[in-house]
Order: C-alpha cells, then sequence, then structure tokens
C-alpha cells in the first residue's frame, strides 16, 4: 500500500491580509509544521495546493505578493504543486486525481487554509472519490464570517460545523496528535 499524501491547502501570504478578518486556531501553525516535518522525514507524499483567485481586488490574486505560497511555514519541497480557482484542489491544475491515482495513493490528510471552503469542499471531494480522508482539523484554520440573515458566524463554529459535516460521512476528522499515533509516526 502507499504513503499516505498530505494536502496543504491554500496555505499563502495573503491570507495575512488583515481585510480576512479575526481567525480561529493559534495553534495551526505549530500543528502543520508538526505533520509537514513528519511528512519529509518519512519522506511521504505532499501536495501544496495554491488558490489563483480570480476575484478582483482579491489578496490571492495571481501576480500579487499574497498568491505565492507561505514559503517561510510550508518549509519542505513538495512532490506537486496543484494551481486551483475553485473550491477544490481536485479541479486544478496539473489533476490532483490523476497524481495520486497514478501512485496508487489511497488516503489522503486535509490541513491547510480555510477549514470551511476550500479544506472541507477538497475534503469532500476526496472521499466522493473514493480515497480514505483524514481532516487534520487543528492544521486548520478559517475565519469569522458574515451568515446568511445577519449576523456573524465565529471561525469556531465555521470549525466545528465543517467536522460534523465531514466526520463519518466524508472521512474521518482527526487531531494532529491522534493522526500521529494512528499513522504509527
Amino acid at each position: 500500500m502507499a504513503d499516505p499524501a498530505l494536502i496543504v491547502v491554500d496555505v499563502q501570504q495573503g491570507f495575512a491580509d488583515p481585510s480576512w478578518g479575526r481567525r480561529d486556531n493559534p495553534g495551526f501553525e505549530a500543528n502543520l509544521v508538526r505533520l509537514l516535518e513528519l511528512w519529509d522525514e518519512r519522506g511521504w507524499p505532499l501536495v501544496y495546493v495554491r488558490h489563483d483567485s480570480v476575484t478582483p481586488g482579491s489578496p490571492l490574486a495571481p501576480g500579487t505578493a499574497g498568491n505565492a505560497l507561505d514559503r517561510e511555514l510550508l518549509g519542505p519541497e513538495p512532490d506537486l504543486v496543484v494551481a486551483k480557482s475553485v473550491n477544490s484542489a481536485f479541479y486544478g491544475t496539473p489533476s490532483l486525481q490523476a497524481w495520486l491515482d497514478q501512485r496508487g495513493i489511497e488516503t489522503v490528510v486535509v490541513a491547510g487554509i480555510q477549514t470551511n471552503h476550500c479544506c472541507e469542499t477538497t475534503a469532500r471531494m476526496a472521499g466522493n472519490l473514493g480515497y480514505r480522508m483524514l481532516f487534520a482539523l487543528d492544521a486548520t484554520h478559517t475565519f469569522d464570517l458574515e451568515a446568511f440573515g445577519g449576523g456573524v458566524l465565529a471561525a469556531e463554529d465555521l470549525a466545528r460545523g465543517t467536522a460534523t459535516n465531514l466526520n463519518g460521512e466524508f472521512g474521518q476528522v482527526v487531531l494532529v496528535d491522534d493522526l500521529v499515533e494512528r499513522l504509527g509516526l
């Protein structure tokens, strides 16, 4: 059986822009670095995903400093970089699914930014495509969001909703400590 692939979604300079507002999970960086170091140590497949926003004025637009991957945080060189302009890494270039399938990869671990948008969408698709999907909840973060009908949903509530949506239906939601133990790291 092939080693699990770590898919790191949209860890880009533009998410440091204050326009996103308040974020959750102050442990995000430490948890992500822990996963990256372990994947690097094991030589397991590592994928970085970059969002090339087509929204005018976006801090993630191609050609802006915000579009760049946060290489200070990401560290190890990936085996693949996927560029996308929609929420799912499976609709990017080059094809993530083809790359995983060519290597016989059956298990994917999803981490990155934003928990309830591109991370959740990528995780849902991974589950629907038949991969064993593990969602490293504490290696993701998101931002407060204006709610439909008024008010604001706190980032923590959005992350909890994502965990509820994904767990058992599309794969398994895990914390980094549990993931490390489960994979025998």
